[in-house]
């Protein structure tokens, strides 16, 4: 598979001003220096504790904020959009797509479904008025509503539903990426297998690939080839799913691991809950070294001094720890 999606050395600091001139005293380091990519045709999962900087990355693809530094090219013409104006990023966003996280507020009460899924095309102009309608029933009918719901309002529909039509909205531009924030978190349940078997199903159908973020690890399994764990603005695992949950190499991924629960109750009983002490630092003032040592059961003098590097331990596996190669972590039986 070729790579569609490549972020190096990503930055995104939001400036904290004080004062009657609002003099810029520090920043807060909401992503702070990530590297990944996503493949054509796979799933990427990005997980952490909210707060970790997952939405502000995300945001900084799509370019609906501008990033601090790095970069991150798109595409087979290897465009370098975090370079671009805001007018010359506008057709890559028909490339690229967001699924928000609550389907109440992220869509327009006032517009009909209609309305809001060829809102898209209308402003792209990426359609013919008297092909408008076949389209819209089009993508309604793919994401499992009826045609006779264009005419309604989203107050009339359950969570689930409105999280489908936000799900034809991103799907009206046929893009190559979708970023979904966090996509069943606001959902019940037992509506969360039913989105997760749609997109799972959308991929298929329209070669799609996605970045799926979300804080639950138990949710992103199930959808994703390859995890990429996010702590405190950094990325501190990189893995495909299966090695992830049953070898995790970074202690902090191996404590969200612990948190996931196992439907067999006596394996349950065996495994250890592992609780991190303290609360996670102050974005604006990082620790020094592994941003993670404060709360590691495993740390070192090393962790407090000097910052791993995310590096390559074995094919496929990159890990951001000093002492990945000498622990023996538990993961998921």
């Amino acid at each position: 598979m070729s790579i569609l999606l490549e972020v190096k050395d990503l930055r995104k600091y939001f400036p904290i001003r004080k004062g009657i001139l609002r003099q810029t005293v520090g920043h807060v380091k909401a992503v702070d220096g990530i590297s990944f990519d996503v493949q054509r045709g796979e799933t990427l999962g990005l997980v952490g504790e909210s707060g970790c900087g997952k939405t502000t990355a995300s945001r900084c693809l799509l370019r609906l904020i501008s990033p601090t530094s790095g970069s991150f090219t798109f595409g087979d013409e290897q465009v370098d959009l975090a370079k671009l104006t805001s007018q010359q990023v506008r057709p890559f966003r028909r490339r690229i797509q967001m699924v928000f996280q609550d389907p109440q507020s992220s869509l327009n009460p006032r517009l009909t479904v209609a309305d809001i899924v060829s809102e898209p095309l209308r402003v792209n102009r990426a359609i013919k008025r008297n092909e408008l309608q076949d389209r819209i029933v089009e993508l309604l009918e793919s994401v499992g509503l009826k045609s006779q719901d264009m005419r309604r309002y989203p107050h009339a529909f359950s969570g689930g539903q409105r999280q489908r039509i936000g799900i034809a909205r991103a799907l009206a531009l046929n893009p190559e990426l979708i970023v979904a924030d966090e996509p069943v978190s606001a959902l019940d349940v037992s509506v969360q297998a039913q989105i997760l078997n749609l997109l799972a199903e959308l991929r298929k159908k329209f070669r799609l690939s996605y970045i799926f973020i979300a804080h639950d690890l138990s949710i992103v399994k199930h959808i994703s080839d390859r995890v990429a764990v996010m702590y405190l603005g950094k990325i501190v695992e990189i893995s495909d799913a299966e090695t992830l949950y049953q070898s995790p190499k970074h202690p902090y991924t191996e404590a969200l691991i612990s948190a996931v629960p196992l439907p067999d109750p006596k394996e349950q009983r065996k495994r250890e809950l592992i609780r991190l002490e303290g609360d996670v630092p102050d974005p604006s003032q990082p620790p020094m070294g592994c941003h993670f040592h404060p709360r590691c059961r495993y740390a070192t003098d090393i962790c407090k001094q000097e910052t791993p590097e995310l590096r390559e331990i074995t094919q496929g596996v990159k890990v951001a720890c000093h002492l990945s190669e000498t622990l023996e972590l538990q993961g998921v039986s």
